[in-house]
């Protein structure tokens, strides 16, 4: 695993080379979370629990759930999506999250559906706050996280209306489903930034 970022509380980490990206984030009051999950291997679960042991599965949206009973049997971790995806994930989801879910004093949930029809962002909220977007945002030419129209989009509209709500959310990093560490822009100064690709995409 690749890490990405570490402050006192918090760790991101990257799968290198998946697809949709994987991001482990030890954090220190909310535990081990795995954000998407890969092929299920005994090895790569023992790299991460000598990190910080895994405690969730969240999934942003289905695109990224593999072998999700894999994961949740051998690790004892809850599965945890948004709305509707459950009902495209091949696996047990153990928390179907809505909008008065709350993951622990600083993190939280934000639903964006569009995408697909249940997307929903993980955000850390203590400083330095950071977004975990999934397949809601995607890079920009710019390599900072961007609104890009795709052809299975579940609803254009509402991912244009739900990148409103952003503009008064702070965080200094961003991550996202194709996420590339040669060529992705993550942070910090993330809002600014994708608040200025959000502009184009508004003109």
């Amino acid at each position: 695993m690749q890490l990405l970022f570490e402050s006192f509380d918090r760790a991101v980490y990257y799968l290198p080379g998946s697809r949709p990206a994987v991001f482990f984030l030890a954090d220190k009051e909310g535990g081990g979370i795995l954000i998407n999950t890969p092929a299920y291997t005994p090895e790569l679960l023992a790299q991460i629990n000598a990190v910080m042991p895994l405690k969730f599965l969240f999934y942003p949206s289905h695109f990224g759930a593999v072998d999700v009973d894999a994961w949740r049997e051998a690790s004892g971790a809850q599965a945890m999506t948004y709305g509707h995806e459950t009902r495209r994930i091949n696996g047990t989801i153990d928390l179907v999250l809505d909008r008065e879910n709350r993951f622990s004093r600083t993190i939280d949930f934000l639903p964006m559906s569009g995408r697909t029809e249940s997307s929903c962002a993980l955000r850390c909220k203590n400083k330095p706050g950071m977004v975990f977007f999934g397949p809601i945002l995607s890079q920009g030419a710019s390599g900072w996280p961007t609104l890009t129209e795709q052809p299975d989009d579940y609803s254009f509209e509402n991912r244009l209306f739900g990148t409103l709500g952003l503009q008064d959310v702070k965080f200094e990093y961003a991550f996202t489903d194709d996420f590339d560490p040669q060529t992705s822009q993550f942070g910090p100064g993330a809002d600014v930034a994708i608040q200025r690709e959000l502009a184009h995409v508004f003109d």
